[in-house]
């Protein structure tokens, strides 16, 4: 393994910094370029997201690394993708289960495998 350049150190390092706000506004892509030993926060901070989206809450909304959840506090590295997460609309097992009852209330025959026979 190659051992790190000395002098790679003091560049700085691209990352990138996402949102998706609730429908219908796009997604917020933000590439930034930091210093090596940034956080999080910092990366946040720098990408101007919160002065975009004033209701943007960090205390509410959980932040992760590519799909991770991670603490404010997390050291980046280079190429880092910071996530800002939004909570949870529905929650997804009470979703799973409308869409079941809604199959089933259709009377197709995917939604019938599940209905007791003395019922079908």
């Amino acid at each position: 393994m190659p051992s790190p350049d000395p002098a790679s150190a003091d560049l700085p390092m691209a990352i990138e910094v996402v949102y998706a706000p609730p429908a219908p506004a796009q997604a917020c892509l933000i590439e930034l370029q930091l210093a090596p030993g940034s956080t999080i926060a910092q990366a946040i901070a720098a990408s101007g997201v919160l002065a975009r989206y004033p209701d943007l809450d960090l205390a509410r909304n959980k932040v992760g690394i590519f799909g991770k959840l991670s603490t404010l506090d997390t050291v980046l590295m280079p190429r880092d993708r910071v996530e800002i997460y939004r909570p949870l609309s529905v929650d997804p097992k009470l979703a799973r289960q409308r869409r079941v009852e809604k199959v089933r209330a259709g009377g197709s025959a995917e939604g019938r495998k599940w209905v007791a026979k003395e019922r079908r």
